[in-house]
C-alpha cells in the first residue's frame, strides 16, 4: 500500500509555524473561581500535553501547554458549599432576580466572552487538535446558543407573563429553578457541549459548580474572569481535578440538585449510585452512540460517500453524533468501497492550523494504541483494510481505515470505537439490519440512505422507537440546536436543545387562588406595586 502521509514531514518545526499560531509559554494555572473569587492552589498540579509534537534535530517532542490545580475533595467541597450558599434553599439572590435581570448578567459574559476568542479558539487548536475552522465555528456557535438561549428564555416569560382562569381559579405558571447543579462537559467539544448545559443553569436560576473537560482544560482559563465579574459570589463555582476524588465528593454530598454530564454510560451510572438521595436529583446526559448509517440498494452513492465521509471522520470521528458502523447493502458494496476510499485519500491531514486539513493528531493519551488493537481484532477476524494507508500511525496521529467485511464476533461490531476506524457491515436481508439496531445498548440516532419511499418509510417506523432521531439521506448530527437532542436506551437521560434545556433546568410551580373580587384585587395590588418578582405581568421584548 501506499503512505497517504510521510510520517517525517506530519509534525512541524517550531519555525515552521506561522507566528499567529505558534503555541505560548507553558501557563502554570493555579486560579481556580470559588464563591465569585479567583483562589490560588498551593497544592499539586497536572501537566497540560498537546496532542501536538515539534520535529526536532534528535526527534520529536510533545508540546507541554501548561498545568491546572489538581484540586481535592475538600477544595471541591468549598465550591459546593458556595454554591449551595448563594442558592439558599432558594431564598437567595440568584433565583430570586427578575429574568430580565439574569439576563442582563448572561449577556454581560457573554460580551466579556467574546473578547477571549482568539485565545479559545487556539487553545482548542493545541488542546484537542481540532483544526482552525473547526476551532472557530465551536466558538462562534457557542456564542450564538447562548444568544438563541436569551430568546428562547424571553419568549418563555412573555408566554409565562399571563394568569389563566381555570373552573373559578385564576392561576399564574412559570419556571423555577432547582437548585444546585454540577455540570461536566466532554473534551471533544469542551467549550460548545459544556456550555449547553452550563449556560441554561445559570439563566433559569440554578448556582453552578463546573468541571471541564479532561482534555480541553486550559481554555477555560481565558474566561475565568469573565465569570467571575458576569455573576454574583458563588452562582458559578469552577474546579479541577480527576473526577474520582472531585466530583465523587460532590455526588456523595447529596447537595446536588441537578447533574449535567457528557460522557460515557458507565460514568454516568457509577456517579449517580453515589448521590444519597438519588429521587431528588434530575439529570441531563448525554452518553455513548453507536450510530449507523444503513444505505439501501437504491441510493444516490455520490450523497452517500460525501455524507459518511463527513459523518464518520469529521474531527477524526471524535463526536458521540458520527458514523461508527456502516451497514452497505451488497449491490452497492463494491462501488460504496471504492468512492468511500477515493474520497478518503482527498483528506488531507496535518496541523490544525493550516488550510484544508481534516485529519489532526488525537489528544487522548493511548488512544492510538487502543484504535490499533481493536483494528487487529477485525483483521484477525476476516475484516481487510479497504483503503491504501489504512491503519497508517505516527505518535498521536493515526490515519484512518476503512474495514470490510466487519461481522458481530469482532469488537468494532458493538464497541464505540470513538475515533477514525470506518466499520462497513454488508448485508443481504435488511432485517439484519433491523435486528442490530433493535438489539444494540445504544440509541441516539441512525441515517438511512436511500431513494424507495416504501422501503425508507418501513425503516423510519421500524426505528422510530428505538433513537432520538432518524435522519434521511444526511449524516447524523445535533443540530440545528433549536431541534430536540436526546437518545434512548444507554445513550442520553433528559433532552437537551435551545428550548428543552430551560426546561430540564427548572421546574413549573403555579400560584393560584379562588376567582373572586377580593382575591383579584389582592393580586392586583402585588401587581401594581411590584412586591414579588414571580408574581408579575411584566413583559419582556
Amino acid at each position: 500500500m501506499s503512505r497517504p502521509f510521510d510520517p517525517a514531514a506530519l509534525f512541524p518545526r517550531l519555525h515552521d509555524i506561522p507566528e499567529a499560531y505558534r503555541p505560548d509559554a507553558p501557563v502554570e494555572q493555579r486560579e481556580y473561581l470559588v464563591g465569585g473569587e479567583l483562589r490560588h492552589w498551593q497544592g499539586p498540579l497536572a501537566q497540560v500535553r498537546s496532542p501536538i509534537y515539534l520535529a526536532e534535530d534528535d526527534g520529536e517532542r510533545q508540546v507541554v501547554l501548561g498545568s491546572t490545580p489538581l484540586l481535592d475533595a475538600d477544595a471541591a467541597l468549598a465550591a459546593l458549599d458556595a454554591a449551595v450558599a448563594a442558592y439558599d434553599h432558594g431564598q437567595g439572590q440568584w433565583p430570586n432576580l427578575r429574568v430580565a435581570e439574569r439576563i442582563a448578567h448572561v449577556e454581560a459574559f457573554l460580551a466579556r466572552m467574546r473578547e477571549q476568542r482568539a485565545a479559545v479558539v487556539k487553545l482548542l487548536m493545541w488542546e484537542i487538535g481540532k483544526n482552525l475552522k473547526d476551532s472557530e465555528k465551536e466558538f462562534d456557535r457557542t456564542c450564538d446558543y447562548i444568544v438563541d438561549t436569551i430568546g428562547a428564555l424571553k419568549e418563555l416569560d412573555r408566554r409565562s407573563s399571563r394568569f389563566e382562569l381555570e373552573q373559578g381559579t385564576l392561576g399564574q405558571i412559570r419556571r423555577v429553578p432547582l437548585g444546585v447543579a454540577l455540570c461536566m462537559g466532554p473534551y471533544n467539544y469542551p467549550l460548545n457541549e459544556t456550555f449547553t448545559t452550563l449556560i441554561p443553569a445559570l439563566i433559569m436560576g440554578n448556582t453552578v459548580v463546573f468541571k471541564p473537560a479532561k482534555f480541553g482544560v486550559l481554555l477555560m482559563r481565558p474566561l475565568l474572569e469573565a465569570f467571575r465579574d458576569s455573576f454574583p459570589p458563588g452562582v458559578i463555582n469552577i474546579i479541577y481535578g480527576r473526577g474520582r476524588e472531585t466530583v465523587s465528593a460532590l455526588m456523595e454530598s447529596g447537595k446536588v440538585d441537578v447533574f449535567a454530564f457528557i460522557g460515557t454510560h458507565k460514568g454516568a451510572s457509577d456517579l449517580k449510585k453515589l448521590h444519597p438521595k438519588p429521587h431528588r436529583l434530575r439529570a441531563a446526559l448525554g452518553l455513548d452512540a453507536k450510530n449507523p448509517g444503513i444505505v439501501l440498494p437504491e441510493v444516490d452513492l455520490d450523497n452517500v460517500v460525501s455524507e459518511a465521509l463527513t459523518g464518520a471522520l469529521s474531527f477524526n470521528g471524535q463526536r458521540c453524533t458520527a458514523l461508527k458502523i456502516l451497514f452497505i447493502h451488497e449491490d452497492v458494496l463494491q462501488p460504496f468501497l471504492e468512492k468511500f476510499s477515493a474520497g478518503l485519500a482527498k483528506l488531507k491531514p496535518g496541523m490544525p492550523w493550516e488550510a484544508g486539513v481534516a485529519l489532526t493528531p488525537l489528544p487522548e493519551p493511548g488512544k492510538v494504541e487502543y484504535l490499533k488493537a481493536v483494528m487487529a481484532d477485525a483483521i484477525d477476524k476476516g475484516a481487510r483494510i479497504i483503503n491504501p494507508g489504512g491503519g497508517e500511525h505516527c505518535a498521536s496521529f493515526f490515519y484512518p481505515a476503512l474495514l470490510c467485511p466487519v461481522t458481530p464476533q469482532m469488537r468494532l461490531y458493538g464497541e464505540e470505537q470513538f475515533g477514525p476506524l470506518v466499520p462497513v457491515v454488508p448485508y443481504r436481508d435488511v432485517e439484519q439490519v433491523i435486528d442490530y439496531v433493535l438489539q444494540s445498548d445504544f440509541g441516539q440516532q441512525l441515517s438511512l440512505f436511500g431513494n424507495d419511499a416504501q422501503q425508507i418509510g418501513r425503516l423510519v417506523d421500524a426505528f422510530a422507537n428505538q433513537v432520538g432521531r432518524i435522519n434521511i439521506n444526511a449524516q447524523c448530527q445535533r443540530g440545528p440546536d433549536t431541534f430536540p437532542f436526546n437518545g434512548r436506551k444507554d445513550s442520553a437521560e433528559g433532552t437537551l436543545s435551545v428550548h428543552d434545556a430551560l426546561r430540564t433546568f427548572s421546574i413549573r410551580t403555579l400560584v393560584a387562588t379562588r376567582f373572586t373580587d377580593d382575591n383579584k384585587a389582592l393580586v392586583s395590588e402585588v401587581i401594581r406595586q411590584r412586591s414579588s418578582n414571580f408574581l408579575t405581568t411584566d413583559y419582556i421584548f
